[in-house]
């Protein structure tokens, strides 16, 4: 508006003083009749104006754009020509040379300029439409100029064809569009075969003035930078015309899109050649996909994570009609000489170490130094200075059953193990060359069931307090995406991005519900076999309490849950992915890789495994490096290299402490190289050295931060347990059938989940317009892109490897636990 008057008032004055100028001379106003398609050669002073006069029929059904070229053949102006556009609804007006402004405020002289005129729509079926191109200028030299006015036959896009046509930072172009009946959605694609230069697609509402230029392009409307390709998804709901423009903006300079940054002027005034910046495009509209597809999108992934309820409600009634079946085979068998093996008194010093105290101050030297043997008065003393201790060792196995099952609110680790020689009788056991999980299992179940169910109350708590900051912030990241339409936010798949309310890419959302699912499936899953265990526990089953693997479903708790908030999170970080949410996708990936390699761990070290505190806290510290290598680690070679170094020696630190089961000092390091002698475990080395050689090569794969990221966690999740079942094999061991099929289907689906990974449909690492390079078209039902099928596939994969970690000691479940190997 102000624009508008100020021109109005500017031709009022001019034609009210009759011609006469500032200094009092008079200008002769010259107006002609033109014509379309014929150019114009002309020369402008200040003491002349002209005036082109042209009119034009339009039509409502039918819309023809008009474009004004304008060519100033003079050089090195003292001032710049004007040109006012005059229409029935609106002013343009603009200056030759025109001079659009870069970064730093760099000007770029453009002597070829070439706008096309808004054209609102009218109410009439036909009317003739009248405007005006004013010409002047302040400069006393004159000036020659070529002016020329033509239609644009193809104005009017259409659905489903492409148009080609050419634009520069002086020449914007733009066009129409109008929803056909029927159509809610459409895709505005718009692609190039030149990288450079950069421009911007822009999508705005019918309405003048138009805006074109580099530097006003951004004020209305939604706009996204590209160099090869671009594309937007427009709602019919957003413009009550039922029609908008698609604007495309070759812009001046191209750091946006990832391009060299030009040289500094040296004076402030010092004009730049901008050189040829003319890029050849093309657009295409195409109908968006229907409410049919978001339908059968959602109930195809509701469906695929169903049939695994189904299938595992199928496989548990299977379980227990053989579990029936059998217990009436063992009624029909004839009674057994004898129903269980005898029970003798716990054997010293295993039980005296758990529940007798003992003053080591009294006991010989010999017995305190090495802490294998104990003088007949040290343990006459300690059996006098406690009540009930050899009461405790004629109790029967029907007692010891009922006391495992009391209250665990009364047991606190600190009333065990606390016999001075505790740190000696490590000593003894652990550095024993051959270990059994008897060795490793000398704590009470009720000690251990406490210590292991505090891993899944924090990390519900940690998942409370972490996903309700990142819900609110993801929420106004979508807003202020909305709000400024500015597409250069979010790095989405644009080609595979539909958006349902106030999302833009609902399917990536979507496809995040199978880890919800599925982690919830795993935990009941894991519940069903706590109440089996428990059950089994209460009625004294000889199985339960002194074969396989002793089970403690704390864990399995936590990993159930971990899945799920991963998805929550997956979802969260979908909602507009960039580099400053990043940590949201990968911070639960790295806690369920902790998660596992603690359960893998905890298996045959139950009584060494990590507290639930330090394992957070690591898991912490190992978030809080995977955020510096977002923030700083971008192209920053130096931090990957000091990273790298770092993790190499925290693998090496853990591996020293798992191969010597934390008994270890520098000086028995030293000892040993200085010895040059071989390693006494044999198998736990060449486990630890596969394990290290899959870390150390994860580090090794330069300037790809992300993938580097994510495949940490990913790797240890799938690899270490490979590594694990080799060494079960080697030892003898055998895998059931339901181990072995979920350790194939595993294996399968991380293949390939991989594959999908490795697409790459977009990535923060680089700029929007560069993401915008590696958008494909949705693959699956026309809803699901890659990256979606990775989540699909990478959920049941996780699930796959969870049910591996349940199931691959099954097989140990009847062996005495004095039998079972440790590696």
């Amino acid at each position: 508006l102000f624009s508008l008057s100020a021109t109005l008032l500017w031709l009022c004055v001019t034609q009210l003083a009759c011609g006469t100028g500032a200094v009092g001379e008079t200008k002769n106003v010259v107006q002609k009749d033109a014509e379309f398609d014929v150019t114009y050669n002309d020369t402008v002073t200040s003491e002349n104006q002209t005036i082109y006069a042209f009119n034009h029929t339009v039509s409502r059904n039918k819309t023809e754009g008009v474009h004004v070229s304008v060519d100033v053949l003079s050089q090195g102006l003292e001032s710049p020509i004007l040109f006012v556009v005059r229409q029935k609804q609106a002013v343009l007006s603009f200056q030759v040379p025109l001079i659009l402004r870069g970064l730093y405020q760099r000007k770029y002289p453009y002597n070829h300029v070439g706008r096309t005129l808004c054209q609102p729509p009218t109410r009439a079926a036909s009317e003739t439409q009248y405007f005006f191109v004013d010409v002047s200028t302040l400069s006393s030299q004159g000036t020659n100029y070529q002016l020329r006015v033509s239609r644009v036959e193809s104005f009017t896009l259409q659905t489903d064809k492409k148009f080609t046509f050419t634009a520069s930072p002086s020449q914007p172009q733009y066009f129409k569009y109008v929803f056909p009946d029927g159509v809610d959605t459409v895709i505005v694609k718009v692609n190039s075969d030149m990288n450079f230069p950069c421009s911007v697609m822009s999508i705005q509402d019918i309405q003048c003035p138009v805006y074109d230029l580099d530097n006003n392009v951004a004020f209305i409307g939604m706009y996204q930078t590209m160099t090869k390709k671009g594309a937007i998804t427009v709602q019919r709901k957003d413009f009550p015309s039922n029609s908008f423009y698609v604007v495309v903006v070759v812009k001046t300079e191209d750091e946006a899109c990832g391009g060299p940054l030009r040289f500094y002027p040296l004076r402030p005034d010092e004009l730049i050649d901008a050189g040829n910046r003319t890029k050849i495009l093309d657009v295409m509209v195409s109908p968006a996909i229907d409410s049919k597809v978001y339908v059968m999108g959602m109930l195809f992934c509701l469906g695929i994570f169903f049939s695994f309820y189904l299938l595992t409600f199928l496989v548990a009634c299977m379980e227990n009609k053989r579990s029936v079946i059998a217990k009436k085979n063992e009624k029909l068998q004839p009674l057994r000489t004898s129903t269980a093996p005898s029970v003798s008194p716990p054997q010293f010093p295993f039980h005296l170490n758990l529940y007798c105290r003992v003053d080591f101050n009294r006991l010989p030297s010999s017995a305190a130094d090495n802490g294998s043997t104990l003088s007949s008065e040290a343990i006459t003393d300690s059996a006098t200075s406690t009540d009930n201790n050899y009461g405790y060792m004629e109790r029967s196995l029907d007692s010891v059953g009922r006391s495992r099952q009391e209250s665990l609110s009364s047991v606190e680790e600190d009333d065990y193990d606390t016999l001075d020689d505790i740190n000696s009788d490590k000593n003894i056991v652990r550095t024993k060359k051959f270990l059994c999980v008897s060795d490793l299992a000398r704590k009470d179940k009720r000690v251990l069931s406490k210590k292991y169910q505090i891993y899944f109350w924090n990390i519900a708590t940690i998942a409370v307090f972490y996903a309700l900051p990142v819900i609110q912030l993801v929420i106004t990241y979508q807003t202020v995406v909305n709000v400024t339409g500015n597409q250069d936010i979010c790095y989405y798949n644009f080609l595979c991005a539909h958006p349902l309310g106030a999302l833009s890419a609902f399917n990536n959302i979507l496809s995040n519900l199978g880890y919800v699912m599925l982690g919830l499936l795993f935990l009941l899953i894991v519940l069903k076999r706590d109440i089996v265990h428990n059950r089994a526990l209460v009625r004294n089953d000889l199985n339960a309490l002194e074969c396989g693997i002793p089970k403690h479903f704390g864990l399995f708790y936590a990993m159930g849950t971990a899945l799920m908030m991963e998805g929550l999170l997956s979802a969260c970080y979908h909602v507009c992915p960039n580099y400053t949410n990043f940590q949201f996708d990968t911070s639960f990936m790295y806690m369920i890789a902790g998660l596992c390699m603690l359960k893998l761990y905890q298996k045959r070290h139950p009584d060494i495994n990590a507290s639930a505190y330090t394992a957070y806290a690591c898991l912490a510290a190992v978030i809080f490096f995977s955020v510096l290598g977002v923030v700083f680690g971008k192209g920053n070679t130096v931090f990957w290299i000091v990273f790298s170094v770092i993790h190499i020696l925290a693998t090496l630190l853990l591996s020293t402490q798992l191969y010597y089961m934390g008994r270890w000092r520098f000086g028995k390091i030293t000892t040993c190289i200085r010895q040059c002698s071989g390693p006494m475990y044999i198998d736990r080395m060449v486990l630890l050295v596969m394990g290290n050689i899959v870390n150390w090569s994860l580090c090794l794969r330069p300037h790809r931060e992300a993938e580097r990221l994510r495949l940490l966690p990913v790797g240890h999740r799938h690899l270490q347990p490979l590594i694990c079942f080799s060494v079960q094999l080697r030892s003898g061991e055998r895998i059931q059938c339901l181990a072995l099929v979920c350790i194939l289907f595993t294996a399968v689906v991380w293949g390939f989940a991989l594959y999908f990974f490795f697409q790459g449909l977009s990535t923060w690492q680089k700029t929007p317009a560069e993401s915008r390079e590696h958008n494909r078209d949705c693959i699956l039902l026309s809803f699901f892109d890659d990256h979606d099928i990775w989540h699909f596939l990478s959920s049941i994969a996780m699930f796959g490897s969870f049910l591996v970690l349940l199931t691959m000691d099954d097989d140990l479940d009847t062996v005495q636990r004095d039998k079972i190997y440790v590696f």
